[in-house]
Parts: structure tokens; C-alpha cells; sequence
């Protein structure tokens, strides 16, 4: 589980989808080592706490990590066997619409996000697959069978 310091958007629950805490914990447990990946993201912090990662490793299953582009050549860095896959928008207007139906970002927030994501999808090549996100079932359907795939090898 991810954890941020920015606020709870409406609906998020703390927990489920991100453990919130504030900044001063989140500097003190990047001090300490204990995020695979972080980095601050639209002046926010954002990371990927380790130890329930190895520990979810080291018993055999799956690991699926939601991050951006920087976080995923960081974990690429920490375990090299780590298959990345780059979900990618339909298209960049699907993505505004999806940003903007979400509620809780700013426009101006959103506009800057979109703007990186042109920079994000140079990297694509970078990962191992590439899934476009336009029907969410198949998205899902073909990160599963990437798995399995991984499984099976």
C-alpha cells in the first residue's frame, strides 16, 4: 500500500487507498529507508513502503504496484526481475476526462499532469509491456494473463 502526504481525495479511505500521513513521518521513514520508491509528485510525497513488499515477496505472491514512471525505474533499480508495464490512456482526452471525473484535483493540477504524461509515455519503451487502459475488463484481463505468463516461465 502506497502512502502520501497529500489529503484523502472524496471517497479514498485511509488504508485502502493509501496510508495518509503527513509530511514530517513520511521525510522520517524516507530517512530510515523504508520506501522501495519515493519522490514528490505535483508537491506531494508519494511512496512504496518496503517492508510489506519483501514480505509479500518472500511468501511467493504477486506484487502489483500502482506508480509513476520515476517510481518504476527506481523499483526496476532495487529488484531487476521486475516485470513493469505501462498502462496507457486511449488517448490524452479519455485521460482529461477520467482526471476531471475523479474530482479533488485542481484544474490547474490536472492541466499539469496531462502535460507530463506526454513526457511519461516517451519512457514507455523503457517497460516490458505496454496495455492501453481503454475498456478497464481487458486492462485488467491483460495484466492477468501477464502474470500468469510470469508465473508459468
Amino acid at each position: 500500500m502506497s502512502a502520501t502526504t497529500r489529503p484523502a481525495r472524496p471517497g479514498e479511505v485511509h488504508g485502502r487507498d493509501y496510508n495518509f500521513i503527513d509530511r514530517a513521518t513520511f521525510e522520517k521513514w524516507q530517512e530510515h529507508g523504508d520506501f522501495v520508491e519515493s519522490f514528490e509528485v505535483f508537491g506531494h510525497y508519494y511512496g512504496t513502503p518496503k517492508r510489506p513488499l519483501i514480505d509479500h515477496l518472500a511468501a511467493g505472491e504477486d506484487v502489483i504496484l500502482e506508480i509513476d514512471v520515476q517510481g518504476a525505474m527506481a523499483v526496476r533499480k532495487e529488484f531487476p526481475d521486475a516485470v513493469l508495464v505501462f498502462l496507457r490512456p486511449p488517448s490524452r482526452e479519455v485521460q482529461r476526462e477520467r482526471l476531471l471525473a475523479r474530482a479533488g484535483d485542481a484544474l490547474d493540477t490536472i492541466e499539469r499532469r496531462l502535460a507530463k504524461a506526454d513526457a511519461e509515455e516517451a519512457c514507455a519503451s523503457e517497460f516490458d509491456l505496454v496495455v492501453v487502459n481503454d475498456d478497464l475488463e481487458a486492462a485488467v484481463a491483460q495484466v492477468a494473463a501477464i502474470l500468469e505468463a510470469r508465473r508459468t516461465s
